[in-house]
């Protein structure tokens, strides 16, 4: 760093603050060449090598998936979730299926659990329907291969391994839908998977991501 102010000295843990020619700042804590702690670039980017507490706790960044194309396959995995989540959003834009099996989120620690849901879903228009499921986090109550999901669906931790769900959303231009429900998983979070009922129908428009805080 071209420009260096100076807390202390190289052997009584002090702490420097540098800039550099491209405008970088660095703030350095510790003895000898030190570590950095905090740079904050040019485009007034700040990168912290720890975490940022607050009086509750650690804070962590809201964090995004890929965008996957909901065109083909029978199930979508997001995986890599890290054990620090304590929310989940998984997004639909568009999703439909080839058929009537109507589609469900499932989580998993390790592997995807199918079993031990929880979960009411109801859609509500033109006709309506309410129902309940056991194998994941339903979208609705119907499907009709014609339709078309918009909406998010946000799965929030309350205990250790026990996670409760919600979504809202619509299923096509003539029904809302909506769910709740709660699940237990035998260790953390890290992987979120849509599929549908019967695991065999296939996806064919649309896209779905996550996001995790």
């Amino acid at each position: 760093m071209a420009n260096t102010i100076t807390a202390g000295n190289a052997t009584n843990n002090g702490a420097s603050l540098a800039s550099d020619a491209s405008g970088t700042l660095a703030f350095v804590t510790g003895s000898g060449a030190g570590t950095t702690a905090l740079t904050i670039d040019g485009s007034q980017n700040a990168t912290f090598a720890g975490t940022v507490t607050s009086p509750t706790g650690a804070l962590y960044p809201l964090s995004s998936g890929t965008a996957v194309a909901s065109t083909s396959g029978t199930s979508i995995t997001f995986t890599g979730i890290p054990s620090t989540a304590k929310r989940i959003t998984v997004m639909f834009n568009g999703v439909s299926t080839n058929s009537t099996s109507v589609v469900i989120v499932q989580i998993g620690a390790g592997s995807i659990q199918t079993t031990g849901y929880v979960c009411a879903a109801g859609n509500y228009g033109t006709t309506s329907a309410l129902s309940s499921y056991t194998t994941g986090f339903a979208i609705s109550a119907a499907n009709v291969a014609t339709a078309t999901i918009y909406g998010s669906m946000t799965i929030t931790n309350i205990s250790t391994n026990t996670w409760v769900e919600s979504f809202s959303g619509i299923r096509d231009t003539g029904a809302v839908a909506n769910s709740g429900g709660g699940v237990s998983l035998g260790g953390a979070l890290d992987r979120v998977s849509i599929t549908t009922v019967n695991g065999t129908d296939t996806f064919d428009a649309g896209s779905i991501n996550i996001l995790w805080e």
